[in-house]
């Protein structure tokens, strides 16, 4: 029928759509809410993980990492220092992850290699001081435990808050 004759004219469907009139892809969408309070659950087990590797480092070792040994096992200020800079750290990766997510292919690799990265400076970094060996040890063991925790948390986090778009 032709569609000149007056007759409502609709192609007939085979299920089969030309490649240009398919519709594109928008590709991955962030659901930034849900990251960022994968984020923030991040920054609080980032700091509890630095207190409780501190009670464990001090006070069932003896070791006297980031504090002088009659500080007793949660020593001074620096525990809470420690404990904030491990919540901020995460704090600090989730911007990386969003912004990652938002601007680059493969987001998750880059974002575990660059954490990777930051955590092996961390570990490594006790060893450049001239403090006791076995307090370099110590240090350096509790950074790679907060690192692990933030690149494992947030790497789950971020693929939870990506969604496919069509």
């Amino acid at each position: 029928m032709d569609p000149q004759d007056g007759y409502d004219w609709q192609p007939q469907q085979t299920g089969y759509v030309p490649p240009q009139h398919r519709p594109r892809s928008r590709g991955p969408r962030v659901d930034a809410g849900r990251l960022w309070a994968g984020g923030a659950m991040t920054a609080l087990v980032a700091a509890l993980t630095a207190v409780v590797g501190l009670l464990l480092i001090r006070g069932v070792l003896g070791i006297p990492v980031f504090a002088p040994e009659g500080d007793g096992a949660m020593g001074d200020a620096s525990t809470g220092v420690l404990a904030m800079g491990a919540a901020f750290a995460a704090l600090v990766a989730t911007a990386l992850l969003h912004l990652l997510m938002l601007a680059t292919p493969q987001p998750g690799t880059f974002f575990v290699w660059i954490v990777t990265l930051a955590t092996a400076v961390m570990v490594l970094l006790p060893f450049t001081t001239s403090a006791p060996l076995n307090a370099r040890i110590g240090s350096a063991a509790l950074y790679l435990v907060i690192g692990i925790a933030i690149g494992s948390l947030l790497s789950a986090a971020g693929r939870s808050a990506t969604r496919q778009e069509f």
